[in-house]
């Protein structure tokens, strides 16, 4: 089972920037793709960003190309989300999730979550 905590979420105006990472704990994740989504208030959870095992592929959400980026460092066992040009429309809960075998959109194919964490940006 791995354990996924993400921090570096936070309150910040439109136009900022926040890196959110992602830690991993328990079994190793260097093998397997790595994700983000995102739940604002009110909708469903929404994929943002994944990465492959060895960070040679990405995949973005429309929604966030050119703005975001992801990449992970496998020693670390650490996920990264750099996030710039914030609008207010990504105020969401951030959730790092970890065990697919490939870059997936769909939530399914993920096999563990974090607890998210929040950010908010605010006009």
């Amino acid at each position: 089972q791995v354990q996924l905590v993400e921090s570096g979420g936070g309150l910040v105006q439109a136009g900022g920037s926040l890196r959110l990472s992602c830690a991993a704990s328990g079994r190793t994740t260097a093998n397997k793709a790595m994700g983000w989504f995102r739940q604002a208030p009110g909708k469903e959870r929404e994929f943002v960003a994944a990465i492959s095992w060895d960070g040679g592929s990405t995949y973005y959400a429309d929604f966030v190309k050119g703005r975001f980026a992801i990449s992970r460092a496998n020693a670390k066992n650490t996920m990264y989300l750099q996030m710039n040009s914030l609008k207010p429309e990504d105020t969401a809960v951030y959730y790092c999730a970890a065990g697919s075998d490939y870059i997936a959109v769909a939530q399914t194919k993920w096999r563990s979550w974090g607890q998210g964490t929040q950010v908010t940006v605010s006009s």
